[in-house]
């Protein structure tokens, strides 16, 4: 409990705002309610030059170190915007999925637009947009609740630094001006060393305050746009290399530095990237068999409604079944012998699929699993898992089902046999 010294103008709201990172409390409700209980405050205004006592702030701040987590651990998992994850609908979300069975949060500190969500003292990094005020802190919740903390950071897609620094981002060879991908500019120089350091150095803070696993997503090359046109910085010195070889030594780079730290390492790749067609590969950097050597866990984005033009579906949104377990067992085969864990993303909005629901739900969690995939995360962009929800009773009893059953039926008896 430490004292504070009323000045002219101030609440007790904003009072209370400015210290509840520092507290042990979560919510701003249960930190006003402490401050009005320990220092007997009605609804009278305060007064400047009052002093009152600000409870539950801690003698040494809240710093978790990361659980030791083996690569083997199944987690089921939701995402989280930063957004979200700094919010009271957050926490009552995290406590609602521990409830139903997750045992997991992926959650933003950096997302494609480049804002950071965490304070971060850095020379690149931009003002503002702080929702998670205290990162330590909010892991340590999450700690607390035997939740395994998902740090996702988006690497090379960054809006914010390839705007406000033009030497950061790709370049055109035609005009030597930052290069557009179709009329956007959003991407960083992916081999660009203060680019790749920039990114390191974010993840280490995170490391730092104790979660379990770091997650990179957009950790590739941009894929569309005039790709002629785009020039990068190590075709400079080495104007043979492929963009493999840059994204590879950069996640190599990553997992050396996060295992240092007892932390988990697992990055995002497309799903499309399991059908190895050769535009793809050259386009955004990312082989499969190459990455699996410096990963801890591959997390591939197999959501059936994105396979636009694959295997001759007119509506892929409408076969989970089919593209979950062909996704899978390429991935499988891509990454054999190289002790990867696979942990896929999975679909949890209706986008392009009439038949979304909660069967839709455990079809994917069923068809990942019988193919080798080791837990799974929900990707829903406005944090909406009503259907997963509804889900997870029957993919619980399938989590402790024999192997000899997991392997047999379709978790929901509605969904179609393989």
């Amino acid at each position: 409990m430490i004292a504070h010294l009323v000045k002219r103008n101030e609440s007790v709201e904003g009072i209370v705002s400015h210290y509840l990172p520092d507290s042990v409390y979560m919510r701003r409700s249960e930190l006003e309610m402490a401050v009005r209980q320990v220092n007997g405050l009605n609804s009278a205004r305060l007064k400047p030059g009052d002093q009152i006592w600000i409870p539950g702030i801690p003698i040494h701040p809240l710093l978790d170190k990361p659980n030791p987590t083996p690569k083997g651990f199944v987690a089921r998992g939701i995402y989280l915007t930063a957004y979200s994850a700094g919010s009271a609908y957050g926490l009552d979300l995290i406590r609602s999925w521990k409830a139903a069975g997750g045992n997991s949060v992926v959650f933003d500190i950096k997302d494609f637009d480049g804002a950071v969500h965490i304070p971060f003292s850095h020379a690149y990094a931009p003002g503002g947009n702080i929702t998670i005020r205290n990162l330590a802190k909010f892991i340590h919740y999450l700690h607390s609740l035997q939740m395994h903390p998902i740090v996702r950071i988006t690497v090379f897609r960054d809006q914010h630094l390839a705007q406000s620094y033009p030497q950061l981002a790709v370049h055109s060879r035609a005009t030597g001006q930052p290069w557009q991908e179709n009329r956007k500019l959003v991407w960083t120089d992916p081999s660009n060393p203060e680019v790749q350091q920039y990114n390191l150095d974010l993840a280490q803070v995170a490391a730092s305050a104790g979660a379990d696993e770091i997650q990179f997503d957009y950790v590739r090359f941009p894929a569309e746009g005039d790709q002629e046109d785009a020039r990068f910085a190590y075709q400079k010195e080495h104007p043979d290399w492929p963009r493999s070889r840059v994204i590879t030594d950069f996640v190599a780079r990553a997992h050396q530095m996060l295992h240092s730290q007892g932390v988990l390492f697992s990055i995002d790749v497309f799903g499309v990237m399991a059908w190895a067609k050769p535009v793809d590969l050259v386009r955004t950097g990312q082989n499969i068999a190459d990455l699996a050597r410096h990963v801890d866990v591959m997390s591939p984005m197999i959501y059936p409604s994105h396979f636009f033009g694959f295997d001759g579906y007119k509506a892929p949104g409408d076969a989970p079944e089919h593209f979950i377990s062909e996704s899978m067992q390429r991935f499988e085969e891509a990454t054999t012998g190289s002790g990867v864990l696979l942990r896929p993303w999975l679909q949890a909005f209706g986008w392009h699929t009439k038949t979304y629901s909660a069967g839709y739900i455990l079809t994917q969690v069923r068809v990942a699993r019988d193919e080798g995939g080791v837990g799974f995360l929900f990707w829903n962009a406005r944090n909406d898992y009503s259907k997963p929800f509804e889900a997870m009773p029957e993919v619980r009893a399938g989590i402790h089902a024999s192997p000899t059953t997991a392997k047999g039926p379709p978790l929901d008896p509605k969904a179609p046999a393989r």
